[in-house]
């Protein structure tokens, strides 16, 4: 889905200042939907253009579908500029430290009133209150709010394997983005919705305390966790190969006994129910993972797709370039790398009538469009001219 005129958000404006990936995530989405959004960076482009390392891939995965403005904010035309753009705009997303916005003369307060329509949302490690004032980054925040201890061993407390707080922390800032915009419809007035790193880890460690607070017992890492099912484990295949399987039904477990011709197990009335099972799951385990050992993966997970049970195949990031599922339509999308190389990134994770959200804009070179954003501002050629000379816009 590509057509702008087809997309939700189109004819919506967002002016996006924002760096790593907690802002950029809540502006692809947007963009993705539909929405115009223009990414102001510092003259030098966005510092996360250079990251390397773990970070290397933050710029490409979240600046699809954006145009780049470059400008020098802290210079008075720099600053009226930005206050241009966010008088014309829908939506306004900022992720920089605390009070780092107001400093500037771009606070809520100072927009609003120069755009009483705005959506001002603001990405942050903390909600108000005691910690308001610090800075975070998606690490300090999984290990202050038991995201680490869950996913760790032990006295080994582990980040997870993906920026998933910076990321589920800009989907909630969507969120409420889009309640603001729908309460617009009916008030013509904006709103400020923040989003924070240390809240949204604490609703996602939020089942771990429910668990607590029903069986009185804190709940202990994943990695030694106790198994609410008798089979919920990675299994290891004739082939050296690693397959996760789960049966996590009455109903699952029958199939599974009938696809692996588990005669005996079926039998057993014992075995008929999930509780039963757990409380037998140390007999059960070795006969299955004998089971799983002489087969291949592929004739393993065949049987299990057959069955329809859940399995999954111990994949690492780089199988997902090649996986035929993601292929099929526009499950990934192809963008060019800095550099000029090619390669595929995952799309957004929704349907609307069948079709996906696609890419109708590469990813943007620090100032690619920031004749056009500032043309579409009512500046004249010469006048942009004349600000690229002065240093205050970068434009390629």
């Amino acid at each position: 889905m590509t057509d702008t005129q087809t997309l939700p958000l189109d004819g919506i404006e967002v002016v996006e200042f924002t760096h790593m990936v907690m802002g950029p995530t809540a502006g692809v989405i947007l963009a993705d939907l539909g929405a115009r959004v223009i990414k102001v960076e510092p003259l030098r482009g966005d510092n996360t253009r250079r990251l390397q390392g773990s970070g290397a891939g933050y710029f490409a995965m979240y600046n699809r579908n954006k145009q780049s403005l470059c400008i020098d904010l802290k210079s008075e035309t720099g600053h009226r500029i930005a206050r241009e753009l966010a008088a014309k705009a829908d939506i306004l997303i900022e992720n920089f430290r605390p009070d780092a916005m107001a400093k500037l003369g771009l606070g809520y307060a100072e927009l609003a009133a120069l755009n009483p329509g705005l959506i001002y949302c603001s990405l942050k490690g903390f909600l108000s209150g005691p910690y308001e004032h610090r800075t975070a980054l998606d690490e300090v925040t999984q290990m202050m709010g038991g995201l680490a201890y869950m996913t760790g061993l032990p006295e080994r407390p582990m980040r997870a394997g993906s920026s998933v707080i910076d990321i589920t922390g800009g989907m909630f800032g969507v969120i409420g983005i889009l309640a603001a915009l729908q309460e617009r419809h009916r008030t013509g007035r904006g709103r400020q919705v923040t989003s924070s790193l240390y809240e949204t880890t604490a609703f996602m460690v939020g089942q771990h305390m429910a668990q607590q607070a029903v069986t009185g017992t804190p709940p202990p890492p994943m990695s030694v966790r106790s198994s609410a099912w008798a089979i919920y484990d990675i299994f290891h295949c004739a082939d050296g190969e690693q397959v996760f399987v789960g049966v996590v039904s009455d109903t699952q477990w029958r199939l599974f006994c009938s696809a692996f011709e588990l005669d005996d197990f079926a039998a057993d009335a014992s075995l008929a129910t999930n509780n039963g099972r757990v409380a037998r799951r140390e007999h059960i385990l070795p006969v299955i993972s004998e089971l799983f050992a002489r087969l291949p993966k592929a004739e393993l997970m065949a049987k299990l797709d057959r069955s329809g049970l859940p399995f999954a195949p111990i994949n690492k990031p780089a199988d997902l370039f090649t996986d035929p599922h993601l292929n099929h339509g526009d499950g990934l999308l192809p963008v060019t790398l800095p550099g000029g190389e090619q390669t595929k990134l995952p799309a957004l994770p929704l349907e609307v009538d069948g079709q996906r959200f696609g890419l109708r804009r590469d990813l943007p070179g620090a100032g690619q469009d920031s004749r056009e954003a500032l043309a579409a501002l009512g500046y004249e050629t010469t006048d942009i001219d004349q600000l690229v000379r002065d240093g205050i816009v970068h434009a390629l």
